[in-house]
């Protein structure tokens, strides 16, 4: 949990690079991100020092040299700020250094195209001094001040990079229950906000699996993958991972659903996305298995084949999308949700309300739960119309008492007991039959009923006759006061 002295220490760097001048978030998140891993390299570094004096043996794979040793956080921290500068941008100096790592982690891989932004030797000095004044040991500790920094995109909302809200994407971790033998994936993965989520609770329920030096590899190796091709983001979301104890998860840096992510198949038991809305892409440049699935230019459907395309034979999903590949009519709309229902196993959709995303867009979204068979398995789907999220549904986005995500986690995970359910309550099964005769409509505004309560009015004589009523009693009032302020003259 992230104290108040923390978060105010975390406000203070913020502040740093906004009075000197660099204002866009995602800008100050990637030179915050820069000097956490140069500081991580420090760290490890004497890890590595104190194990092989321990053992009384030289240093295994050390990061540094002898020579490289004034490169060390430990050693150019307390530097004034003028030579500090220098050190950090000269020819083989500190960030050319941590440039050329290679392939040492898995953020260093990512660092192509890295460009050194801080502007002045001041407030170079000042993030440096305030980062080694920040307590980061633990796990807990990193992984909830890069939480905390991360809320600061959202919070400023630029170049649109718009996270998943957190509670959201719990939501859709707890609904799906990672497992320690799962390979979770997210296609569209940004902050690697859904990957680390299912991380903690991998961490947080499995705590005693770490101890199986197999199970740490899978882990920190082969348990999360992630594709995202915006360069800035995939070396934040490194890093994200990084600092909440994944040492070496599988991203890579490629747009999804292009040829160059012809691999991606079969691969994933979970998958959990929020893929982009809104875009679309020329057939030449999207991978031809994925049209094969639907045949579209819309990126909402093209992912959705995609995630079919990499799960393997049981995996399952949880996908946000927006409400318009619930009911679209077009004919890669059907052919998707059709694909769905009848090649695979639907299992949930889940309607949330329009404010979700506020104040960033006011799109209507749903969460589509689904399981990948290739023989079909739909027979009944799981609607919950959810009307509050435990925050306001307008731009300020303020917490509120209302709300439905407890009731719609413990919900799911009790399907039986929704069977007797009314379409009037919040939640209901609905045969699949129902659907495929409704052309594969997902909306549940199709299925769910309204009880119209019918509403009695009194007559249009007795509304007027109390009208006049109300107007000769103001119009004695009237009089009274006249005849009161006469008599005090």
């Amino acid at each position: 949990m992230l104290t108040g002295e923390k978060r105010s220490q975390i406000d203070k760097i913020w502040n740093a690079f906004w009075t000197g001048g660099v204002s866009n978030p995602l800008t100050v998140i990637e030179q915050i991100t820069y000097l956490l891993f140069i500081k991580r390299l420090d760290e490890l570094q004497t890890a590595k020092e104190q194990k092989a004096n321990l053992l009384r043996q030289a240093i295994e794979s050390p990061i540094y040299t002898e020579e490289q040793s004034e490169l060390r956080w430990s050693r150019f921290k307390d530097r004034e700020p003028e030579d500090l500068f220098k050190h950090f941008t000269k020819l083989d100096g500190v960030f050319d250094f941590m440039k050329n790592l290679g392939s040492a982690s898995s953020f260093s891989r990512f660092m192509k195209g890295a460009t050194f932004m801080i502007p002045t030797p001041k407030v170079l000095a000042q993030v440096i001094d305030l980062l080694s004044d920040v307590e980061m040991t633990s796990r807990d500790a990193k992984g909830d001040i890069y939480e905390y920094l991360l809320s600061k995109i959202a919070t400023a909302g630029t170049n649109g990079q718009f996270r998943t809200p957190r509670h959201i994407i719990k939501l859709m971790v707890d609904m799906m229950e990672p497992l320690p033998n799962d390979v979770i994936c997210d296609p569209s993965a940004g902050t690697c906000g859904f990957l680390v989520a299912s991380a903690e609770y991998v961490q947080s329920k499995y705590e005693n699996r770490f101890a199986d030096p197999a199970f740490k590899k899978h882990f920190n190796e082969s348990m999360f993958i992630g594709t995202e091709f915006d360069a800035t983001m995939i070396r934040i979301g490194s890093m994200n991972m990084m600092m909440h104890g994944i040492e070496d998860p599988h991203l890579v840096d490629v747009d999804a659903l292009s040829e160059l992510n012809i691999d991606f198949t079969n691969k994933a038991t979970l998958i959990l996305a929020n893929p982009p809305f809104k875009g679309s892409l020329d057939h030449d440049a999207v991978e031809k298995n994925i049209l094969s699935i639907v045949n579209s230019k819309k990126t909402e459907l093209l992912f959705l084949g995609l995630m079919l395309r990499g799960l393997q034979i049981g995996g399952r999903a949880a996908v946000i999308v927006p409400d318009g590949v619930l009911f679209g009519s077009s004919n890669a709309h059907v052919q998707i949700r059709k694909e769905i229902i009848d090649g695979h196993q639907l299992k949930a959709v889940i309607s949330m309300p329009s404010g979700v995303f506020k104040p960033y867009a006011g799109v209507s979204t749903a969460i589509l739960i689904f399981s990948k068979t290739n023989s079909g398995g739909t027979d009944k789907v799981w609607f919950y119309d959810m009307h509050a999220d435990g925050f306001s549904l307008d731009d300020k986005r303020q917490e509120i008492a209302d709300n439905d995500i407890a009731d719609i986690i413990a919900c799911y995970h009790k399907l039986e007991a929704e069977t007797d359910r009314q379409r009037t309550d919040k939640s209901f099964l609905v045969p699949v039959d129902e659907i495929r005769t409704n052309n594969y409509d997902l909306s549940i505004n199709r299925y769910k009923e309204v009880i119209h309560e019918e509403k009695h009015y009194e007559k249009p004589d007795v509304i007027i006759q109390r009208i006049k009523d109300l107007d000769a009693a103001r119009q004695q009032n009237l009089v009274d006061l006249e005849t009161l302020i006469k008599s005090d003259e």
